[in-house]
């Protein structure tokens, strides 16, 4: 009976210890590091200016306005919730459509005919791929640096800008590949819009 006391009080012991230590002590202790170390990562990459909150830069918004840099489709949910005056909420949902399947088709087709659309000068030019489809996640906060300057002269046009001011804006927030090795050059959509509105 003492041995199985003094195990018991062994094991318990140990349970409190381990709780102490990876329940509290260890993430307390992560989260204080990561705030000191990476404050604006942590807490989602927003971008704050005076106070005002535009939005995160790995997070995809909807822009459709033709003096905007439009993103890739988003993934758009307006059915599921509303707000406390029965108002629709609208939500970004991943994406599980195959390529294979109609739907995504025609979810294509519809893009392609607004992007040819709303860029008559760019008659003729293929359309970036991006432009024309989702991402899985369906909120890819980035285009290719192709897809920006396929907009460039709607954006010009609307905003009554040079194209070359607003080439100049879309290179500003161009993110070059990693270690210049990996993955693609992109283009931050959120970033670039702000700085057309003059708020970055």
């Amino acid at each position: 009976m003492k041995l199985i006391k003094s195990v018991l009080a062994k094991a318990l012991g140990a349970l409190l210890v381990f709780t102490l230590l990876c329940g509290l002590l260890y993430p307390l202790a992560v989260t204080g590091i990561s705030q000191l170390l990476f404050h604006n990562q942590v807490n989602g990459s927003i971008i704050e200016i005076n106070g005002k909150k535009y939005g995160s830069v790995l997070l995809a918004q909807q822009f459709t306005g033709d003096g905007y840099l439009w993103g890739r489709i988003m993934n758009i949910d307006t059915k599921t919730f509303q707000d406390e005056n029965g108002k629709a909420l609208m939500y970004a949902v991943p994406s599980n459509l195959s390529p294979a399947s109609e739907q995504y088709k025609k979810l294509v087709k519809e893009r392609v005919d607004k992007i040819q659309a709303a860029n008559p000068e760019k008659k003729g030019v293929p359309i970036p791929e991006d432009l024309v489809t989702c991402s899985g996640s369906g909120l890819d906060p980035d285009i290719s640096p192709a897809a920006a300057d396929y907009q460039v002269e709607r954006i010009a046009k609307a905003r009554n800008l040079p194209a070359q001011q607003v080439r100049d804006i879309i290179a500003k927030y161009t993110n070059g590949k990693f270690l210049n090795i990996f993955g693609e050059d992109t283009v931050n959509v959120l970033k670039v819009n702000l700085a057309l509105d003059g708020i970055l």
